[in-house]
């Protein structure tokens, strides 16, 4: 494949487009993708027209999106978070990095980047390069795990089985809590059981707060993580905890919040509604700068050489590039077989 990048030229239009030819520089290498993954959470929400992002700009200085003076920021070009790739060329200077190593990191859907040589980080080892597209989804979900400052023997709702809830409910296990994982789709809360989940909810048919009142003779979930963005699970989740107990809201929520009723079990039970965002200067702003983006990532690597969380399972589809627009299209429609969705590039 000549060097090429998947374009969004509006919504639900993709275009693979020619990428820009660049000359490796002082401390830079130059990656060839092998594989690329693709967000069904993110990346939908720029597919859909959806994401703040296309209209509103972020005012990194005061923190504020503002809005756009112009229309919709299209075309959005080279998106994507997933990347794993080989090194091809290094600048004379750079010693870290060599010809022929396997890395991974987030350079976007193209056949190739050139990138800072630190950018990368190496494959361990033996390693089915396939898994390297999981660093960042399980950078954010161990995010959400960590805000959620679970204790062993606590019960915790994992709200939303996608790949970043799946890897929710392995950690949230590894750290030993008792999960109790809800979604809509029996395909996926068969993999949460896979993955340690002590109990499942299919929310289509039962109420994921009564279950958990249930196995903890009516007090509640001491910790629900939510997962999915939709309003109405993370209104489900705060009716799930216990008095006092907190919510992770780490979903990309889109447009208002319907389906969330602030003045039911939220202001009556006083639950804590927090936060968890792996991007920006502090993911996990308690921590004293301890948990950095790169420590979440490199940590949920480092777990998945260790063999305590396997995400290769999870991997549903591998496509050929050229066949962007029909991956995220399968995405969109929601199809219950699809998680996590791979593009593949020729070597």
């Amino acid at each position: 494949m000549e060097n090429s990048v998947v374009c969004l030229t509006g919504p639900r239009e993709v275009l693979l487009a020619p990428g820009e030819s660049q000359r490796v520089d002082v401390g830079q290498i130059r990656v060839r993708t092998r594989y690329s993954g693709i967000s069904a959470g993110t990346e939908l929400t720029l597919y859909r027209g959806s994401n703040p992002r296309l209209t509103k700009v972020w005012d990194n200085e005061h923190r504020l999106f503002v809005d756009r003076s112009v229309g919709p920021a299209y075309p959005v070009s080279g998106f994507g978070y997933e990347e794993v790739g080989e090194v091809v060329e290094v600048a004379p200077d750079v010693v870290l990095r060599r010809p022929g190593d396997l890395v991974w990191g987030m350079w976007g859907h193209r056949t190739e980047a050139v990138l800072a040589a630190d950018a990368v980080t190496p494959l361990p080892p033996g390693l089915n390069p396939l898994a390297g597209v999981f660093a960042r989804p399980g950078a954010i979900a161990l995010t959400a795990v960590l805000a959620g400052d679970l204790h062993v023997g606590e019960w915790v709702g994992v709200f939303g089985q996608g790949v970043i809830g799946l890897l929710a409910t392995r950690l949230a296990a590894l750290s030993g809590a008792r999960v109790v994982a809800v979604d809509q789709q029996p395909h996926r809360l068969s993999f949460a059981l896979r993955y340690g989940a002590r109990l499942t909810v299919d929310g289509r048919t039962a109420s994921a707060a009564e279950v958990l009142r249930g196995v903890t003779d009516g007090l509640g979930a001491d910790v629900c993580l939510e997962l999915s963005g939709a309003y109405p699970a993370l209104h489900e989740a705060i009716r799930a905890t216990a008095p006092a107990g907190r919510v992770v809201a780490a979903g990309f929520y889109q447009g208002d919040a319907v389906g969330l009723a602030l003045g039911e079990e939220f202001h009556h039970n006083r639950v804590q509604v927090v936060p968890a965002q792996v991007s920006g200067p502090s993911p996990l702003p308690y921590s004293a700068g301890r948990w950095t983006a790169a420590r979440l990532a490199r940590t949920f690597m480092d777990l998945v050489a260790e063999q305590a969380v396997d995400p290769l399972p999870l991997v549903s589809h591998v496509v050929d590039a050229a066949a962007a627009g029909d991956a995220l299209a399968l995405l969109d429609r929601g199809d219950p077989d699809a998680l996590q969705v791979v593009l593949r590039f020729d070597p």
